[in-house]
């Protein structure tokens, strides 16, 4: 007795009717760029984001006993989660400094920071401006727009 549930063998496999994509450029995208954020970052980490070229990074030195640190992380994640960028064009990183860690001691001393949260942005390796303290939302749209 024979079974024939209707399959059939396939012997042989055509190559793929799609074109091969040989072009190794960048697709175009119209929403801006998002931020990266680098949390507990390290003085390799720090230094490379730092220095980027085309590109701005926020650093937010803070500690984790730090309570208006607390308050500000989630306004500067939630603008890192958006679409971003500074009053230049560029678009930013954000790159968070743990100042209890002994890396962040020594960033934080080489910076002079004295107050938590402190922010300070950069461009090309070089501080551009800096806030300390809690702002809110508005205040650190406005502090970014100025960048």
């Amino acid at each position: 007795m024979s079974l024939n549930m209707g399959f059939r063998l396939l012997t042989s496999c055509k190559k793929s009717v799609l074109p091969k994509i040989t072009s190794s450029t960048r697709t175009f995208h119209s929403s801006l760029p998002r931020a990266i954020v680098y949390p507990k970052a390290t003085a390799e980490t720090f230094t490379k984001v730092t220095t980027a070229k085309d590109r701005i990074a926020v650093v937010d030195f803070y500690a984790d006993w730090c309570g208006p640190c607390h308050q500000l992380a989630p306004v500067i994640e939630k603008l890192t989660n958006e679409p971003n960028k500074s009053g230049t064009g560029l678009p930013f990183d954000l790159v968070k400094v743990d100042t209890d860690s002994d890396e962040g001691q020594v960033l934080g001393a080489k910076y002079k920071v004295r107050a938590l949260p402190t922010v300070v942005a950069f461009r090309d390796g070089v501080p551009v401006s800096q806030f300390v303290g809690a702002l809110n939302e508005a205040g650190v749209q406005k502090f970014l727009s100025q960048l």
